[in-house]
């Protein structure tokens, strides 16, 4: 039952992770802000997921798993009626942060439970399963939330989700139990205000740079304070005897290798989710719900093949996997590289299709394979550490692509005139596909065959 209850919240909370993708042109005329700041809506969620994910390594140690999971839950309710209220962009910038504090939470507790009280020839296949809720699920978002904004308005998906979000917590209350052992740690103020000004400030610059440029005050001086605050963060991590959060752990190998390939998936899968719409939108001028249509098949296919990408992990470790699937996500990023005006919308939904495969195949083995190579009292910290630096690097790719988008298509207005919009599109997915190129060379080179 506890499982379920897992399953049940991630579904919820993760959908908010890239509904509003599908929303964006929605919530810039409602709110009558530009597309490069209504994007944070969705950047800005990230960034909040990153920078509350090292304080949970802390919370999970710390207090009860009920009272926790509970307390996530609410926050992520509260977050909710700020969003379904909101007057103006400030307010549901709120809403969604807290949204993003309350995920974060929800996330972390979930996947430390299912890490530690599974046996580790399960782990592949239950993570796998809970892949439905974490990966399946935001792609779905947007499918679904073009159904419910062409329906009843973009508020409308807050509604849903609180509704479920609701008996979720019911559910869990009656259910949930205090399974994972607690740690007699302190709370290491200092640590947690440097990893909020390291990990904010470093997300916040990159993301600026598109925007602002790098020789900017917007994106130069919080990407130069996150970094120099990085340096004291680590530093101190590693003079504690119980650190915030223990950074020695990125010292072993194969996690390390992990991190790195986790991010870079992250980067690359943000930004096309962000993309897909603005091409089937903004581009060929279709409706949100057609927007969603073209998404679905992908959506269909990533719940299809997680449960089976974990079952594959088990029987078969990751080199096998990470190397298909890095292949795939290329070759995907490589064909949408083409799309044009006069490109048949259902050849961007197969590209979509063979994109999502890829994210399903990747996403739970790379995190599963990291956090089962260090050891089982590190579990919490090193699901925090990647799901924080992954989540950082999704935000920074939704700020980046759109941010190449904007700036190829400005700078070729001249030469291209009515298609300036999807030259910079083609341009923005083919710096993707240079980043499946990477996770791709790391997948052959970086992890040995019969590794696990």
């Amino acid at each position: 039952m506890i499982f379920i209850c897992l399953v049940v919240s991630g579904i919820a909370s993760s959908t908010l992770s890239t509904a509003m993708t599908t929303a964006l042109p929605n919530l810039v005329e409602y709110f009558g802000v530009s597309t490069s700041l209504g994007q944070w809506v969705t950047s800005g969620y990230s960034l909040a997921m990153g920078v509350i994910m090292p304080l949970t390594a802390f919370l999970i140690t710390r207090f009860p798993t009920k009272r926790l999971y509970l307390s996530g839950i609410g926050i992520f309710i509260l977050g909710l009626l700020l969003s379904i209220f909101s007057g103006n962009f400030g307010i549901m910038m709120v809403g969604r942060v807290l949204q993003a504090c309350g995920n974060g939470i929800l996330m972390a507790a979930a996947q430390v439970v299912i890490l530690t009280v599974y046996p580790i020839e399960k782990k592949g296949t239950m993570m796998g399963t809970y892949g439905l809720a974490t990966t399946a699920a935001p792609i779905i978002a947007p499918t679904v939330a073009g159904l419910l904004i062409d329906a009843f308005g973009w508020k409308s998906i807050f509604y849903v989700v609180l509704v479920i979000m609701a008996v979720s917590f019911a559910l869990s209350a009656a259910v949930f139990e205090n399974v994972l052992e607690l740690q007699d740690k302190k709370f290491d103020v200092l640590s947690f205000v440097e990893s909020i000004f390291a990990f904010g400030g470093i997300t916040l610059g990159l993301g600026n740079i598109t925007t602002y440029g790098l020789i900017s005050i917007q994106a130069g001086v919080p990407l130069l304070i996150g970094i120099l605050v990085c340096f004291f963060f680590v530093a101190r991590q590693r003079g504690l005897d119980t650190p915030f959060l223990d950074v020695k752990i990125l010292s072993n190998k194969n996690y390390a290798v992990s991190v790195i390939a986790s991010m870079v998936l992250y980067l690359v899968m943000m930004g096309s989710s962000v993309m897909m719409p603005l091409y089937v939108q903004s581009v060929m001028g279709y409706s949100a719900v057609v927007s969603g249509l073209v998404t679905l098949p992908g959506s269909a296919a990533t719940a299809i093949v997680s449960p089976f990408a974990g079952k594959i992990y088990d029987k078969m470790g990751i080199k096998k996997i990470f190397v298909l699937g890095s292949a795939v996500l290329l070759i995907s990023n490589l064909g949408m590289y083409f799309l044009s005006l006069e490109t048949p919308l259902w050849i961007a939904a197969v590209l979509n299709v063979i994109r999502n495969i890829s994210i399903g195949c990747l996403m739970m083995p790379l995190l599963t394979w990291g956090t089962s190579n260090v050891d089982f009292r590190k579990v919490a910290d090193a699901s925090s550490l990647l799901t924080s630096f992954r989540t950082i690097a999704g935000s920074v790719g939704s700020a980046l692509f759109v941010g190449i988008m904007t700036a190829v298509s400005a700078t070729s207005e001249a030469a291209y005139g009515d298609r300036a919009l999807i030259h910079g599109m083609n341009v923005s997915f083919l710096c993707m596909a240079a980043g499946a190129l990477v996770l791709l060379l790391i997948s052959v080179f970086a992890v040995r065959k019969q590794e696990k």
